[in-house]
């Protein structure tokens, strides 16, 4: 825990400062009070009528509930560059609910955009998103969940669309989806093969020992639920990460691969759990990745 912070207090204090441009801060997407249940909207610098949307997602191996600046300062201008509407979600943390809470706030803030965009100027027509490291993992799970709702494995049952907000009538399908360095299988975090302890971010997570809880490991990994409906994906991990062990992500990627789902798979050479991953050229790749998805190419 202690360097995940450590980490994500070093991008915070590289981060270049950003210009003026249109925002609203602070957006109540679950019709309560919580700060886990705010957003962001950020639109980019021009007088078009209506921009297409990317929800971007925090990473905070789950023990974050409100770090939606730190997500947009991360990578928020990239997306603003490349012409789309930036939607920062904050989420409960695993201190404040256990799993499914995460996956339900990422799919409540997705209908609210639906539901408001006119007031926003968001076309939803096309909705991408895109998180790194536990959030990577949250944009994965909502990708691979579209259409989900109640879903079983063995002796667990949970909604994984959940009921949070007043937008239940609108649709939180996303339509392409780029993972940065995301848990995927949380059966083979240890050394790429088995679960880690009880004092881990995922046993944080579901509240018990990841080994005694595999049907609800099985209900966390976006691999699930992979179909040939799925949105398609672009997945980029450093080969040096400390924190998400790099076969994290070839796991995800044979495994959408097998589906067709995969447009691409990058590997970062020396590539960190942000530093050198993030850089000009990765950011590239998912501005260029979610304009071709929307059309904008």
């Amino acid at each position: 825990m202690k360097r995940i912070l450590s980490i994500v207090c070093i991008m915070w204090a590289a981060l270049a400062s950003f210009g003026q441009t249109t925002r609203w801060t602070d957006v109540t997407y679950a019709n309560d009070t919580l700060v886990g249940h705010k957003l962001d909207i950020y639109l980019p610098d021009g007088n078009r009528e209506k921009y297409k949307v990317v929800v971007l997602i925090y990473g905070s191996a789950w023990f974050g509930n409100n770090m939606k600046e730190v997500a947009f300062q991360t990578m928020g201008r990239p997306l603003l560059d490349a012409g789309f509407a930036v939607v920062c979600a904050n989420h409960r943390s695993s201190g404040d609910a256990k799993f499914p809470a995460q996956i339900n706030d990422v799919k409540a803030a997705i209908r609210f955009v639906r539901a408001h965009a006119g007031e926003y100027r968001l076309d939803t027509m096309f909705v991408g998103i895109t998180g790194y490291s536990s959030g990577g993992h949250l944009a994965a799970l909502a990708g691979t969940t579209n259409d989900v709702g109640v879903y079983r494995v063995d002796g667990s049952e949970m909604d994984i669309e959940g009921k949070v907000g007043d937008c239940l009538a609108f649709s939180s399908r996303v339509d392409a989806v780029v993972d940065w360095f995301g848990p995927i299988d949380m059966t083979r975090m240890e050394n790429c093969s088995t679960t880690k302890g009880s004092d881990s971010p995922e046993a944080a997570l579901i509240g018990g020992n990841p080994s005694e809880h595999l049907d609800i490991l099985a209900l966390l990994n976006p691999m699930t639920y992979l179909d040939s409906a799925d949105p398609e994906f672009l997945v980029i991990h450093g080969d040096a990460d400390p924190v998400v062990p790099y076969c994290q992500s070839l796991f995800f990627k044979e495994a959408l691969d097998e589906k067709g789902k995969l447009a691409e798979f990058v590997t970062v050479p020396k590539g960190e759990h942000g530093p050198v991953t993030f850089n000009e050229q990765t950011f590239k790749k998912m501005t260029d990745f979610f304009r071709m998805q929307a059309g904008m190419d």
